[in-house]
């Protein structure tokens, strides 16, 4: 994203909860032939609307969520878990309206049954107008507005009315139609509903063509300056007036797993779009952030940590240092905060990753400088480095956290600092900010630093002699 500060997200819509049901099947039942389902555990996650807005705060949003939910106990557990996620709810409680409710039957890694318990009337003329009521107050503020529609009753007439204007209104809709009147600055349809709504019947044989051919008419429909068709494991194509629509790609995945990425693709987009990236922008961090979730069971949400690693350039985390410097200019232009770190790393060891993992949650991009085998030679004396520097910075490459890392053959990483500019230069080890020579610098450049905690008896040195001592 192009900055820094924390956007404020509006989430309206139709929130649930999803409950995935692990069970095992060991026997057929006497009744029928069907499978007795024997329940091993239960995981509860906020579904539809309240998932959005869940993904909105792991991507660094600050976000309040309106809807409405049954005085039943379903209703609560969904409040309470948003609540520990972070989420401001503001749901109108209605008497007698049952909370929508999806249950999952998963076996040996199968969805084998699903059953849902929902109210899809329109609501109250009283809970709308509470709704209403708070709706007013909570869009003024906001620098985003995400409307999901699915048909949960929510939306009346007068609730879409109220969001004509609002400052930049994404929309998820089952049906994009109705939303015209409001102008929203995007819609996200997926294909079947974009099908529905140009009033077509049969399945093209090229959908990507199909969807292009109808762009301009897409447009006219939605009245939306962006209309993102998403395609399932053939990715979006978002389309805009005058420019050719623009695809982004996915990885497939089972169906099942799929669960939420919807609401996952809607939050960064979103985002994206209100901290100042183009709409390809947007729906490049789309399509990574949906990558992310539909690679774990149930229903998840994407960080922003994990979010900046699926957007990592695709050249590879081992940069040399000229060209590192250039793809650190465009994390900066994004808004993202570079945290970079030095050592040897002959033998990686557990006070290595320990710190490594402190480093990487400080900051959006974590760059690790190894030094090269000639400068650990100087600095550990003969026989070292144990392994060659190539080999060091491929391990380090693996490692989650790690988002670069380069060689440097100095005794210091001073000039490679002079080239990077960190925003955060960290160390670990049994330090203090005055003992590193380097810190000079870093602050003079306008950055801060900080030292880690320290593992005792787990240092490279350490190990490298316990193994010496052996018989």
């Amino acid at each position: 994203m192009a900055t820094d500060r924390t956007i404020s997200a509006v989430v309206v819509g139709d929130v649930m909860l999803d409950s995935w049901l692990r069970c095992s099947a060991k026997r057929l039942a006497q009744e029928a032939p069907v499978p007795v389902m024997s329940l091993e555990a239960t995981e509860e996650a906020p579904g539809g609307a309240a998932n959005t807005a869940a993904n909105l705060v792991a991507l660094g949003a600050r976000v309040r969520l309106l809807g409405a939910v049954g005085d039943d106990a379903c209703g609560d557990k969904l409040v309470q878990s948003l609540h520990l996620l972070g989420v401001e709810t503001d749901l109108v409680t209605v008497p007698g309206r049952r909370t929508a409710h999806k249950r999952r039957l998963v076996s040996g890694g199968q969805l084998t049954a699903r059953y849902d318990e929902e109210d899809l009337d329109m609501l109250s003329e009283q809970a709308e107008r509470e709704l209403l009521g708070r709706l007013g107050e909570a869009v003024r503020g906001a620098d985003v507005v995400v409307a999901c529609d699915y048909g949960g009753g929510v939306f009346t007439p007068a609730v879409r009315r109220a969001l004509a204007g609002s400052p930049l209104l994404v929309v998820d809709a089952h049906a994009v139609a109705p939303w015209g009147e409001c102008a929203p600055a995007a819609v996200l349809p997926n294909y079947a509903e974009v099908v529905r709504l140009l009033g077509d019947t049969g399945e093209p044989a090229d959908r990507l063509a199909y969807l292009t051919a109808r762009s301009d008419r897409l447009m006219e429909l939605t009245r939306a300056a962006i209309v993102v068709t998403t395609l399932d494991g053939e990715g979006t194509l978002l389309h805009r007036r005058g420019r050719p629509p623009y695809r982004t790609y996915a990885r497939p995945a089972p169906q099942h797993m799929a669960t939420g990425a919807g609401d996952t693709y809607t939050a960064a987009f979103a985002l994206w779009l209100a901290g100042g990236a183009s709409p390809e922008e947007a729906a490049e961090a789309g399509q990574a952030a949906a990558g992310v979730v539909v690679r774990r069971p149930g229903t998840a949400v994407c960080t922003r940590h994990e979010l900046l690693r699926a957007l990592r350039s695709p050249e590879g985390a081992v940069q040399p240092a000229e060209r590192l410097a250039q793809l650190l200019d465009g994390h900066r232009r994004r808004g993202e905060r570079v945290v970079f770190t030095n050592g040897c790393f002959d033998v990686l060891h557990r006070g290595h990753v320990t710190y490594l993992e402190q480093a990487g949650r400080l900051g959006d991009v974590l760059v690790v400088a190894v030094n090269s085998d000639a400068s650990v030679a100087r600095l550990k004396g003969p026989g070292r480095p144990l392994n060659p520097c190539e080999d060091r910075m491929s391990v380090l490459a693996a490692l989650n956290d790690v988002d670069y890392v380069t060689e440097f053959d100095e005794d210091t990483p001073e000039r490679l600092l002079r080239m990077i500019r960190p925003e955060l230069y960290v160390k670990g080890g049994d330090y203090t900010a005055e003992m590193l020579p380097e810190a000079p610098l870093v602050r003079s450049l306008g950055g801060e630093v900080r030292v880690l905690g320290y593992l005792s008896d787990h240092s490279t040195t350490a190990i490298i002699g316990r193994m010496r001592s052996l018989p």
